[in-house]
């Protein structure tokens, strides 16, 4: 008979056994078919389509590829990084022979803006400068810049501390970034973000800098890890860990490893002298040695020693001195005009310098020497511009149209030399390098030798 064909589901044709296979029983049949799929290889898998082999999966890739490359971008030129530029050095800073004694005549060698430093910075062999958003570092001898670190954010303040130049930029919420450098190279070596206010200022003791500010302090060690902030504190965590956050503060000073500050707080009928440690078991919980309330609504605190905290009362013209206990210890007349003592520091800080037996404290228009330990009033200098320096293993002190140089035990000038500062009779600040004698003239740093 002839075999009839069927389609099958999805058109595939095959022939259908009619049941007549000539009398054969089918055993035949079966064993050959057997024996063919024993002869005949497995069948191979299909292998598996490669994703990539499909046009629209390679257009894919390319997509997400761009999409990557755009966001790195995109993150690149929002990133501080681009925002930053830094040039370092390798060649050591000049060997720089300080002289025996302070030479009979000074003159201008260099000039250079820097109203980031509230005082001359010399850190590593070189003079730090800071303005419009660079620091630099500097040949002593010849202002040449030798290295700089540059932001395109606006200096609030450069200051030296552990041999190293700290600086710190202003962002949208505040004088925010610290970054300290090397001064021997420039290079970066640590940077963190904080809470200070602007303006702010740099309060150096050996192992810490505070951030000055009406409400807020901050405190860093030399890693610039953050150990003490006080005040009110930016969304605090835990805001029962701060003393008193309704406080102002008039001005800030720091030594033996604490800080301490005039706060003016509401309701109190005096200035409150608080002391506190700079670094305690939790950043965001200080630890206060002490707290006192003053006798008078303004003071200025002036210095902290190892032993000592000496505050100044502008209506008593007195200095209070106090252990660190909170006992009051001693009270010294002073030879100062009260408006000078009542003046709050435009940069909350006192202007006080540290020589070989003296405290310096710059009034306004004298110096007072305070006993390095006990801050007692040693004497009193007139007509001055700032609390001096050591120089050449001399004292000296800026006066109208040069310096004085003066005994530290008894205060009497010795001699003096003139300088030439092209009209400036505002304050001014020194510090000493080698040869060289710096003064911060506003905001103008001037090189003499």
């Amino acid at each position: 008979m002839l075999a009839s064909t069927d389609v099958r589901p999805g058109g595939e044709v095959g022939e259908v056994d009619n049941g007549d296979n000539g009398g054969n029983d089918g055993g035949d049949t079966d064993a050959s078919t057997d024996a063919d799929a024993a002869e005949q290889p497995p069948a191979e898998r299909p292998s598996r389509r490669s994703p990539w082999n499909r046009p629209r999966d390679r257009v894919l890739a390319v997509a997400l590829a761009v999409v990557c490359i755009a966001a790195g971008v995109v993150v690149w030129l929002n990133s501080d990084s681009r925002a930053t530029e830094q040039h370092t050095t390798s060649v050591p800073p000049p060997r720089l022979a300080t002289p025996e004694a302070v030479p009979g005549s000074l003159a201008e060698r260099w000039r250079s803006p820097s109203e980031a430093t509230p005082e001359p910075v010399a850190e590593g062999g070189f003079v730090v400068t800071g303005s419009d958003g660079t620091v630099a570092g500097r040949d002593p001898l010849t202002g040449e810049v030798r290295w700089s670190y540059s932001r395109d954010l606006a200096l609030c303040t450069v200051a030296g501390a552990w041999s190293k130049a700290v600086a710190v930029y202003r962002k949208s919420l505040g004088c925010s970034e610290v970054t300290q450098l090397d001064p021997r190279t420039g290079h970066r070596t640590a940077q963190r973000n904080g809470d200070a206010e602007a303006p702010t200022r740099l309060v150096v003791d050996d192992a810490h800098v505070t951030t000055t500010g009406e409400r807020l302090l901050n405190t860093w060690r030399s890693d610039l890890v953050r150990t003490m902030e006080y005040g009110r504190v930016p969304a605090p965590e835990n805001p029962e860990r701060q003393p008193r956050t309704g406080c102002r503060y008039s001005n800030v000073a720091a030594g033996a490893d604490n800080v301490g500050v005039i706060e003016h707080c509401p309701e109190e009928t005096g200035a409150r002298l608080t002391v506190l440690k700079a670094a305690g078991e939790e950043a965001d919980e200080p630890e206060q040695v002490f707290s006192a309330l003053l006798p008078e609504m303004s003071a200025q605190l002036v210095a902290m020693s190892e032993e000592r905290v000496a505050v100044a009362l502008p209506k008593r013209r007195r200095l209070l001195v106090f252990d660190y206990e909170g006992r009051q210890q001693d009270v010294h007349d002073l030879a100062v005009p009260t408006d000078e003592l009542a003046a709050v520091p435009e940069s909350g800080v006192v202007p006080t310098s540290t020589g070989r037996e003296n405290v310096y404290w710059f009034t306004g228009s004298r110096t007072v020497a305070l006993s390095a330990d006990e801050l007692r009033p040693r004497w009193t200098a007139e007509n001055t511009l700032g609390p001096g320096t050591v120089f050449a293993g001399e004292y000296v002190v800026p006066i109208p149209g040069g310096l004085a140089v003066l005994d530290e035990r008894t205060g009497a000038t010795t001699r003096t030399v003139a300088v030439d500062r092209r009209g400036h009779d505002g304050p001014v600040e020194l510090e000493a390098t080698g040869p060289v004698l710096l003064e911060q003239r506003g905001r103008t740093l001037v090189a003499l030798r």
